[in-house]
Parts: structure tokens; C-alpha cells; sequence
């Protein structure tokens, strides 16, 4: 039985966590699991802070995305409490230190250090999540994880916020708009979007940009320098927004474009923009990568149309594409909101979650 799991993690919060999380225990909460969190004031000892403050009981301890360093302290807490420890960290740090933000070569002491100790984090959990395919092999194939260990469940979306939302008449009243939102990094392929924007040239479109990171600035300046174009009827910045203010550019959209890059990561993973996208009836051009797996290019008409990573041409000529066909957009969101209510959707989500910690467990 899986009734009561404790999440542990630095910072931990069940309202307030990051999307991946919110996904997930929405998930667990629909099955009727009881959720209590565990916030260690330092995560390496985390377990002795837990013998003086007494966690609630749990089925099994739960360590969050990002939380690596969590993880020592809460599988000696498990293993003391004799249940499973279930880690689901979206992302390998060593893949984002050494292979996306190349801040040390894969060959040097660091690299090794960083690599051996993530190891050591995923050998200590009973059960590691991962969120596509692709990653679930490189957690394997790199960090040694045993594919008996390992459950992939699709990022999502939270749908008490991404709900569908009908389009708005798109004609001589207002260009198409076409947004991006991230945290522009290499792994998005901001070059290639900005290259994209530049090398437009087809019906008016407006593009909007929200979100910060180390690309913004230059992204920024790049765009904003260009001479007005016929096709391009305004670029517009905006920083962060509240997922509720999100929410609400998404439904003012009518494409939504997903990640680009060409790194390793890249290639493995769906972002979230994708999953928010879709449960809102909105179309995504985003990169042709393996991440994308068959269930994603079923929809009739497209509601996702692939583009080369990388290639800014290729993306320039898809927005185009799609923006000569303003009727067919809605279509491309009806189908949208229906493949992902289809594949990735909480309901589907959840049952494929619950059986999978079962057989696992």
C-alpha cells in the first residue's frame, strides 16, 4: 500500500513548488495518497535534524526535481524507516554542468568528482522517475541506474491553471501571435529563435518574448534593434510572470513555440511550455528531437509541427507556414487540447503513475 509519502527536500512546499512538482502531487493526491513535507534546514544532515523534529509516518520518502543533495540524508531516513526512497529529478546535474553549460571538459577531476557522485545519489533510491525516454536511458547509461529502477512519467500540466481556452478571431484586426516563454538558456535555442525572428518574411505576425536568463539581454538587443517590418507587427519583452498571468498569454496566443537547441539535453526532453500548450487548445513549432516520440505526431491537422534544431531558417519558414492558414490554427488547437487530454492528461497521468510505484514497490 502507498497511502501517506513524505517529500523531502531543502525548501520544500506543496503549494508553491516548482511545475513538475505541482503536476506530481496533484497526481498523488487524486489517488488518495496523504502528502506531508519534510524541509531540512541542511540537507546533508538532514536525517539527524529529522530524529529531533519526528516526520510524519509515511509509506515511503519522496525526493523532488533538482534535489540531489537531498538525497544521502533522506535515504539513510528511509533506510532507518525501512521504506522505499523515490527520486524524481528531472534533470542530471552532471548532464547540465559538464554537457550544457560546459563549465568544466567531461575528462577533468571535477567532471569525474560531479559524475561519481551522482551516481552515488541515484544507486541510493529504490525508484527513480524520469520524465521522457531519452532521459530515462541516459540515467541508465550514464549514471547506472537499472532499468527495473526506473518509471518514466511525462512532465504535464497543472490543470487547475492550464485550462483550454478558445481563440480570438484572427484577421485584419490583429496579426497572428506567436509567443515564447523560458528561461532562455542554450538548451532553448535562443540563437535560433532570434535568427528565426530576423529572418521572417511572411503574413504579419507579433512576436512576444517573456521570461529571464543569460541569453535575454542579447536577445533583446538583437530584436529591438531591427528596422519595422510588414511581416513582424511588434516584438515585445516581458519578464516573469505569475502562472496565472501566464496562463493568460498563452490563451492570447495562437503558437506557442517549445525548445531548439542542439545540445544533449535538448534532444531528450519535452519542456514544459509544451504540455501548458497543449492542455490549452494552443499549436507548438518546436524541434524535431527524439524526445518526441510517436505520440506526439499523430494529430490531424498537426498540432505540432517539428523544425529542424538549430536551423533558424527552417523555423522562420514554419511560422510562415502556419501563419498563411489563420483558419486552420483553431483546428490545430481543438486537436491540441484533444491529444492532450488523450495522452497527458492528470487522468491517464495518474493511473500510469499508481501502477507503476505499485509494481515497482
Amino acid at each position: 500500500m502507498l497511502d501517506r509519502i513524505l517529500i523531502w527536500a531543502r525548501g520544500a512546499t506543496l503549494e508553491n513548488a516548482y511545475s513538475r512538482d505541482r503536476v506530481v502531487y496533484r497526481l498523488l493526491r487524486q489517488s488518495g495518497v496523504q502528502l506531508s513535507v519534510f524541509s531540512p534546514t541542511i540537507s546533508a544532515i538532514g536525517d539527524i535534524e529529522a530524529l529531533f523534529k519526528c516526520p510524519p509516518k509515511a509509506d515511503a520518502v519522496w525526493v523532488p526535481s533538482f534535489r540531489q543533495r537531498d538525497i544521502a540524508a533522506a535515504a539513510r531516513f528511509a533506510r532507518r524507516r525501512r521504506i522505499p526512497l523515490i527520486f524524481d529529478p528531472l534533470i542530471s546535474a552532471y548532464d547540465k554542468q559538464v554537457n550544457e553549460r560546459c563549465k568544466f571538459p567531461a575528462g577533468s577531476t571535477r567532471a569525474r568528482k560531479l559524475l561519481a557522485q551522482e551516481r552515488g545519489q541515484f544507486s541510493a533510491a529504490d525508484i527513480v522517475i524520469a520524465d521522457t525516454q531519452g532521459h530515462a536511458d541516459y540515467f541508465h547509461e550514464i549514471l547506472g541506474v537499472a532499468h527495473a529502477k526506473i518509471i518514466v512519467l511525462p512532465v504535464g500540466a497543472d490543470e487547475s491553471v492550464f485550462k483550454p481556452q478558445p481563440f480570438s478571431s484572427i484577421g485584419e484586426a490583429r496579426p497572428v501571435r506567436v509567443l515564447f516563454y523560458g528561461s532562455f538558456i542554450g538548451l532553448h535555442g535562443v540563437p535560433t529563435i532570434v535568427n528565426a525572428v530576423q529572418q521572417y518574411d511572411g503574413p504579419a505576425v507579433e512576436f512576444r518574448f517573456i521570461g529571464e536568463g543569460p541569453m535575454r539581454a542579447e536577445a533583446e538587443r538583437a530584436l529591438t534593434a531591427m528596422q519595422a517590418r510588414t511581416s513582424i507587427a511588434a516584438i515585445r519583452f516581458e519578464d516573469w510572470l505569475d502562472i496565472n498571468s501566464l496562463a493568460g498569454r498563452i490563451a492570447e496566443s495562437d503558437i506557442v513555440l517549445g525548445v531548439f537547441g542542439t545540445t544533449g539535453k535538448a534532444l531528450r526532453v519535452v519542456p514544459n511550455k509544451v504540455y501548458q500548450a497543449l492542455a490549452m487548445g494552443r499549436p507548438v513549432i518546436t524541434g524535431d528531437t527524439p524526445a518526441f516520440d510517436d505520440k506526439f505526431r499523430s494529430s490531424t491537422p498537426a498540432a505540432i509541427a517539428f523544425s529542424t534544431p538549430g536551423n533558424p531558417g527552417a523555423l522562420a519558414k514554419q511560422i510562415a507556414d502556419w501563419a498563411r492558414e489563420p483558419t486552420l490554427l483553431e483546428q490545430r488547437g481543438v486537436t491540441a487540447q484533444k491529444l492532450f487530454k488523450t495522452e497527458f492528461a492528470e487522468e491517464p497521468l495518474r493511473l500510469n503513475l499508481m501502477r507503476d510505484l505499485l509494481l515497482h514497490l
